[in-house]
């Protein structure tokens, strides 16, 4: 059995927070169909890959439990956390951008 090193251990567990905080986002608000459920999981996942490694140090510094826990434990931690959040922090930019697009045509 070949040995994974320590990046893809990393990469593993962040790829997995994605797509576990994407199903839990999908389960806390159920979508309307499955488009929208496609377009939330792929968003989700993106978001936990993208911003899963600064939310996690983010998230384990404020918490002080950085060295409690393990680098790939962190990934996982933010992965899961950024891909939970990423649909409502879409939802309040979208919002924002209304709005602002209604005061400027006089609405």
């Amino acid at each position: 059995m070949t040995e994974f090193s320590e990046a893809a251990w990393i990469w593993a567990a962040k790829g997995a927070g994605a797509v576990a905080g994407s199903a839990i986002s999908l389960a806390y608000i159920l979508p309307r169909g499955r488009r929208e459920a496609a377009i939330r999981f792929a968003v989700g996942t993106a978001c936990g890959l993208v911003f899963g490694g600064a939310a996690g140090l983010k998230i384990v510094a404020e918490l002080g439990i950085a060295g409690a826990i393990g680098p790939a434990e962190t990934m996982l931690l933010g992965a899961a956390a950024a891909s939970l959040t990423a649909w409502w922090a879409l939802g309040f930019v979208m919002r924002a951008f209304r709005r602002g697009s209604r005061v400027r045509d006089g609405g």
